[in-house]
This record gives C-alpha cells, sequence and structure tokens, in this order.
C-alpha cells in the first residue's frame, strides 16, 4: 500500500512517524447499538500512544433529531480546540473496527477544509495484532487554533438527494449491506422503512475491504464500483445508514483520483423516515 498522509496511512507509517511533535491521533470508534461495544470504555482501557478520543456522537449537531450530523463550524472549531487539534498538524483517525467509523471523521475534516488527515488502514486490530505499544492513559492536549474552511461540495442534503435520484445524476451509491438494499433485512434503527434510494446503486462498504479489514488497492477498489455499473467518470453521492460508512465509500473514491464526490449526511436514517419520499426494493 502506497501511504498518503491525505487519505490512508498504514500501522509502519504511523509506528514511524509516533513522535514527530505535529502528529495528532484520534480514536474514531463508533458501533451501532446491537454490536454491544462501549467505544469510549474501550479507549479509556487501550489506545494508541497519544491518541484521544473523537466522540462521534457528541461531536455532532445536537440541534438535529437525526444521528450524529456533521456539526456547526463552531462547535467544531471547540471541541478540536480541546483536543489539542490545530493549524499544522498532521491527524491520523483509526477505530477499533478496523475500518469503520473513521473514515466519517475523516470527511467531517475535510468537510471542514482540513486536508491533513488519514485513516490508519486496518485500525486499532491491526496495530494490536502486529505487537505495537498502546496505552491506557489518555494525553494532556494544547489549545492551538484551527482555521476552518467549510466545503459545501462535500455534503448533501435531502433535497439534493431527491433531485439527484429523479434525474439519476448525480450517481447515488449505497454503502449498506445487500439485503438492506434489496429491503429484504430490517434496519437497525426503529421506524425507517426498508429499502433504498430509487435510482441508487449498491457497493456495501466490506466489498471494498480485505479480510483484515484494510482497505483494497485502487485499481481494486475501482473494479468493485465499475461491476456495481458505477460510472467513475461521472459525479457520486455516498449514502449509508446513518452517513458513517459512506465515508468508505467516499475515501476510496478519493484515493481512486475520483474528486466529483460528496456525501449524503442524513443518509437512510433521513430517507428512511420520510413517507413523503419514495423507496425502492430489490436490485437497483
Amino acid at each position: 500500500m502506497a501511504d498518503d498522509p491525505k487519505t490512508l496511512v498504514s500501522t509502519d507509517w504511523l509506528a514511524k512517524h509516533l513522535k514527530d511533535p505535529d502528529l495528532r491521533i484520534l480514536d474514531a470508534s463508533w458501533y451501532l447499538p446491537d454490536a454491544g461495544r462501549d467505544p469510549k470504555a474501550e479507549y479509556s482501557e487501550t489506545h494508541i500512544p497519544g491518541a484521544r478520543f473523537f466522540d462521534i456522537e457528541e461531536i455532532s449537531d445536537n440541534r438535529s433529531d437525526l444521528p450524529h450530523m456533521a456539526p456547526p463550524v463552531e462547535k467544531f472549531m471547540s471541541r478540536m480546540r480541546a483536543l489539542g487539534v490545530g493549524d499544522g498538524h498532521q491527524v491520523v483517525v483509526y477505530d477499533g473496527a478496523g475500518l469503520l467509523s473513521a473514515a466519517r471523521v475523516w470527511w467531517l475534516f475535510r468537510l471542514m477544509g482540513q486536508e491533513n488527515v488519514a485513516v490508519l488502514d486496518g485500525g486499532l486490530p491491526k496495530w494490536v495484532a502486529e505487537g505495537r505499544a498502546t496505552e491506557d492513559m489518555p494525553p494532556i492536549p494544547r489549545d492551538r487554533h484551527m482555521t476552518v474552511r467549510f466545503q459545501n461540495q462535500l455534503v448533501r442534503d435531502v433535497t439534493q438527494v431527491a433531485h439527484a435520484s429523479k434525474l439519476g445524476d448525480p450517481q447515488i451509491v449505497d454503502a449498506r449491506a445487500a439485503a438492506r438494499f434489496r429491503g429484504e433485512a430490517p434496519e437497525p434503527r426503529e421506524g425507517l422503512r426498508a429499502g433504498h434510494i430509487p435510482g441508487a446503486r449498491n457497493v456495501p462498504y466490506t466489498d471494498l475491504l480485505n479480510d483484515d479489514k484494510t482497505m483494497k488497492s485502487p485499481d481494486q477498489t475501482s473494479s468493485v464500483f465499475e461491476a456495481a455499473g458505477i460510472d467513475l467518470a461521472k459525479p457520486v453521492i455516498t449514502s449509508c445508514g446513518s452517513g458513517v460508512t459512506a465515508a468508505i465509500l467516499a475515501l476510496a473514491l478519493e484515493r481512486q483520483g475520483h474528486r466529483a464526490w460528496s456525501l449524503y449526511d442524513g443518509s437512510w436514517a433521513e430517507w428512511g423516515m420520510f413517507p413523503t419520499v419514495p423507496v425502492a426494493t430489490g436490485e437497483a
């Protein structure tokens, strides 16, 4: 794998740069309720040396009824200052699943105009499996200002997605498992209809990962998108259950050199809740 501090870095890269003064590591572990895992408790027990805990649920827009929507700029800046993350820092984000929620935080940083951020390929499981050092004490952060330049083109709302669904442009790609996409499996959140956004294509995020939860090569992920009927020469909107695994698709697209992508922040948690928007079932 070619290390890229703007998208994805290996455990070898992180180990080599672990003591760099301007490196900031974030544990962005997050799980669905049915996973039975407590990310904060797990962080307190063990984390990569120097890592701070990024609480996806707390660092969000608490004015919204939807789960972990992107926070207002001011809140993001405030929380990053409290974590000691700011201008001039190289950020590396990981999670306890291998590659799941870390990509969401990568997207949030990109949304806020911060490009020196990468996901740790394989996350904490790979780091631990390789016998690398961990600790159980959080670091003492020092404030640093962060300059935010919000990137509107990287996020889409329900109105924009409905327009894309009707016209077929941009393409909508859903990262959920195939059974959920087809409407054959129930949604993990109560009150949501089953199915997918009309016109969407399905690329389950797991299809982009190797068995060890590292990401496949750009050539391999391109092939996965193309096999699902995605034209990689055209713009893409990524979606999923609640805007988390959609970011894995966005990360893969970015690594392929595809720049015309955006993420539907509300995703199925929003679309599946509204009785007035259409829902499709079965294959795309």
